[in-house]
């Protein structure tokens, strides 16, 4: 991931992940694995949920299909814009009136795009100054240095180990460094390890970037599954300091509501920021359709479906603790749905299960990033998404547990 930031634009979809897995596998054959009822490869390398949306969605989709003839609204719908500040008023006790719909708040297609243009603006152009450095986990979501290496930034990636709590420490970096900065980015529950910041981290990242004026992005696209308590948000740190100055949150109806395919989801925080942000999806962002907006709308509103969601995750985990115990490094997430496991060496692990078991996972080091020591803090690791139902999950983890020989 050194040369990522070397390599900049022109070879930005050859370090893709998936890309990179794809060219990992395609001259090994998938080996049969033999569940009853299966056809095909069993696909643990992608958080693609596979439980259903709630059945209103579909029926909310076509009570407003007549939205479809029209161009999505810039900065969606005010009752899309209420709807979303209502649920992080609730979501996240916050005080009344913090979250302002009008100037707070931005719809945006799924987290991804708008976090690959917020990115994108807050990293200065040429003659624009020399804030240009982006604090990353490591390993981190790929949009994350995508955006960094198509936008000229520079990169700074801060291991997330577990020494760390599976977080990065952002306030250990130099001054010359933080003083640099364009932007910091924390995503928590984190992917791929599902480890929760807690309100000092939260605090000391809110902290960091007023000091030095820089950017934070906080993505909590998976905040609403978790296995036990509820995570912090980063808007109720912000709470306690009184504004939402230099910091920006997403969430997403991707996981929380199943519904990926929606392409559905907010940016919330400094209006500064969302003004920007703004600015430059009218340029070159989808916007988010009419019809997908109103069910989006009736998305946050509804809990019932994401309690429901919440089970179906939890039995997964449940059965993974009782059949890994404390083999391959396991330890028990508090939010997402993947296992982030220690098979020594990732790349030879994820080929092996593809060529004698046809699972399909993906190596930690391609979600992470080499130090100047040539150190990958993901190189030892798979990471393996649940999003089937606990009984496929079950039979899958077992058949790579056999074909690992653990």
């Amino acid at each position: 991931m050194t040369s990522f930031a070397a390599a900049g634009r022109s070879a930005l979809g050859s370090f893709h992940p998936f890309l990179r897995l794809e060219r990992l596998l395609r001259d090994h054959p998938a080996g049969d694995h033999g569940l009853p009822g299966v056809k095909g490869p069993i696909q643990l390398q992608v958080g693609d949920p596979k439980n259903a949306p709630p059945a209103f969605l579909q029926e909310c989709l076509q009570k407003n299909a007549a939205g479809w003839g029209s161009y999505p609204p810039p900065r969606g719908t005010a009752d899309y814009r209420e709807a979303a500040a209502d649920w992080l008023t609730n979501r996240f006790a916050l005080p009344a009136n913090f979250i302002d719909p009008d100037r707070n708040i931005l719809p945006v297609p799924g987290t991804r795009e708008g976090l690959f243009f917020t990115i994108m603006m807050a990293i200065p152009g040429p003659g624009e100054g020399e804030k240009r450095k982006v604090l990353l986990p490591s390993p981190f979501f790929h949009v994350y240095a995508g955006a960094t290496a198509a936008a000229g930034g520079e990169p700074v990636f801060v291991p997330a180990r577990a020494e760390t709590g599976f977080m990065p420490d952002y306030a250990a970096l130099p001054k010359e460094v933080l003083e640099k900065a364009a932007l910091a980015i924390l995503c928590s529950p984190s992917n791929p390890q599902g480890a929760i910041a807690d309100a000092a981290q939260m605090r000391d990242v809110i902290t960091l970037a007023r000091q030095h004026d820089f950017l934070a992005i906080f993505d909590e696209c998976y905040s609403e599954i978790y296995l036990d308590q509820p995570p912090l948000g980063a808007l109720q740190s912000a709470a306690e300091f009184g504004s939402l100055d230099n910091l920006v949150v997403f969430h997403s109806l991707s996981k929380r509501s199943s519904a990926p395919g929606l392409r559905c989801g907010f940016v919330a925080g400094d209006a500064r920021w969302i003004d920007r942000v703004d600015g430059a999806m009218r340029f070159g962002g989808a916007g988010v359709p009419l019809p997908a907006l109103a069910a989006g709308a009736s998305l946050w509103r509804d809990e019932v479906h994401v309690e429901r969601n919440r089970d179906y995750y939890r039995e997964s985990f449940v059965m993974a603790e009782r059949l890994l115990g404390n083999r391959l490094g396991y330890r028990r997430p508090g939010g997402g749905f993947f296992l982030w496991l220690d098979v020594g060496d990732g790349e030879a692990a994820t080929v092996k299960l593809w060529k004698e078991a046809g699972i399909r996972v993906l190596p930690g080091a391609y979600m992470s990033a080499e130090d100047e020591r040539g150190d990958n803090p993901g190189a030892p690791y798979i990471r393996v998404a649940l999003v089937y139902d606990a009984a496929f999950n079950e039979a899958a983890l077992r058949l790579l547990l056999d074909t690992l020989e653990v």
